[in-house]
């Protein structure tokens, strides 16, 4: 359920300015561990390294899932998937 600049998430809900970590970011996105390592290396999701962990904004959370992004990602995918199969048949 969106409300306004948050999203309720089970009985929590993700406020844009706290700061989560990986293990509660993984939990709210229900994620494991190596899906989060990768959306942090390849930057989808910006974090800060605060003493060796990373530190996750809550608005990073709140774009992530929003369906703004999701339309970007399917249409990111859909270009990827089409050159593929132009690679494919050109073999």
């Amino acid at each position: 359920m969106i409300l306004f600049d948050t999203i309720e998430i089970m009985d929590s809900e993700i406020k844009p300015n706290s700061i989560y970590t990986t293990k509660e970011t993984k939990k709210i996105l229900k994620i494991s561990d190596s899906t989060i390592k990768r959306l942090l290396k390849k930057g989808i999701i910006k974090a800060n390294k605060v003493g060796g962990q990373y530190r996750i904004l809550g608005k990073e959370i709140l774009r992530l899932v929003s369906p703004k992004t999701e339309r970007k990602v399917v249409g990111i995918y859909q270009k990827i998937k089409s050159k593929a199969k132009d690679k494919i048949k050109r073999w």
